[in-house]
């Protein structure tokens, strides 16, 4: 299941409609910016694992502490869930800027204010960790972690090698970006770190 699907599913399908309300937003424009985000996070991911950097991503699956932030659109807009959120942003994107130019390249492309793209994908981005810890339990993690080493970890996220088991199977389709050549890939290539 791809994080957009993920996204879609969070409170039987309502939970983008209802995280768009705490920002005014309508269900279009929010599909709109979950497209562009979902997207960005699986890309932003699967080049950090390729930079070596696998264990930083698996971190962020780890443990369910945000999965309220999927179950409650409301949890995830609360200031908390917004900082949140920018962590992870943050995190997978390489710094701040890299995900205020993610923000404002959103917001140009979908015609919604700056300032409220600037709240609203925080939110979605917890919203996304939240479903993303859920559906990948620690024992899958660990299962990763293990056995074959970080670089089969590694090659076996990004398609090939050892490692393809069922724990990163599951992990790389979460992490699928869909390859439907959106624009994700030229926004990510400019503000990623």
């Amino acid at each position: 299941m791809s994080i957009m699907k993920l996204l879609q599913q969070a409170q039987g399908g309502n939970g983008l409609g209802q995280l768009a309300q705490q920002f005014g937003l309508d269900d279009a424009k929010a599909q709109d910016l979950a497209q562009m985000l979902a997207p960005a996070i699986g890309q932003a991911a699967k080049k950090r694992a390729e930079g070596g950097q696998a264990d930083t991503v698996l971190a962020f699956m780890r443990g369910e502490d945000n999965a309220s932030f999927f179950d409650d659109p409301a949890a995830a807009a609360t200031p908390e869930g917004m900082a949140q959120g920018r962590s992870f942003l943050d995190g997978l994107m390489g710094g701040a800027d890299a995900a205020d130019g993610l923000a404002n390249a959103a917001a140009e492309r979908a015609g919604v204010d700056p300032s409220t793209v600037a709240q609203f994908l925080p939110a979605l981005a917890a919203m996304a960790q939240g479903g993303l810890q859920k559906q990948m339990p620690d024992a899958a993690i660990d299962a990763m972690s293990s056995g074959s080493g970080l670089m089969g970890m590694v090659s076996g996220l990004m398609g090939g090698g050892p490692g393809k088991g069922n724990g990163l199977q599951m992990l790389n389709d979460l992490l699928d970006a869909d390859g439907d050549g959106s624009a994700v890939d030229d926004i990510l290539s400019r503000f990623m770190k």
